[in-house]
């Protein structure tokens, strides 16, 4: 089984690579990067946690950084901002998707925990995934904070994921906790959303092996 897995800076995504790895599955770690709208210190960081997982596990994680900060300009100059976060994920799973089979891959991981942040309630998941048609793996989809903390502390990833960051500088002030498919499709249709997905799949280049 060889999965894809997004990898963002934060607790959840690395122990969920951690995880599905520890399940025999071969991760390769796809990091979108925001670009302006993230601090220069995320790159570094997903580089140690990259590094970490192939130190705890013995195991190669090839970690590959994909171009995301024009999909976040489009997405906020020509759709409705309260709804940056969940187009923001589904483009990025849209991308996975596309990464994943130039790589051979079967599924996406993800780090989601249900209802942790707006873009994790189950009716922005539903709009997430809607026409992804492609599998989608969730660990943590019924844990809470504080068990994928301990599974952290323990694995050691803990320690780099906290480290200080300015986090997305263009997150909406109200993100929207309740899109519909029918939201998200209507927003989508206002961008050349296949060529976006494919130009930013296409820009996935690899940082380490």
């Amino acid at each position: 089984m060889k999965l894809v897995a997004l990898l963002s800076g934060g607790i959840d995504s690395p122990v969920a690579s951690y995880i599905m790895s520890q399940r025999g599955a071969d991760i390769l770690l796809l990091h979108m990067d925001n670009g302006i709208y993230a601090d220069k210190k995320e790159i570094d960081k997903v580089k140690k946690l990259a590094k970490k997982l192939s130190e705890i596990t013995g195991k190669e994680f090839p970690l590959y950084i994909a171009d995301h900060e024009r999909n976040q300009t489009l997405i906020k100059e020509k759709t409705d901002h309260k709804f940056q976060c969940v187009l923001c994920k589904r483009t990025m799973m849209h991308v996975a998707r596309e990464f994943a089979k130039e790589h051979g891959c079967e599924g996406i991981v993800m780090g989601d925990s249900l209802g942790q942040v707006a873009s994790q309630t189950l009716k922005n998941i539903m709009s997430e995934t809607v026409d992804l048609d492609f599998p989608v793996v969730r660990p943590f989809i019924g844990m809470d904070k504080m068990e994928i903390i301990n599974i952290a502390r323990r694995i050691g990833t803990y320690d780099i994921s906290i480290i200080q960051t300015a986090g997305c500088g263009i997150v909406p002030l109200k993100p929207i906790t309740a899109a519909t498919p029918d939201d998200v499709r209507k927003l989508q249709s206002k961008i050349d959303f296949e060529t976006m997905v494919k130009e930013s799949a296409a820009s996935a280049r690899l940082i380490h092996q």
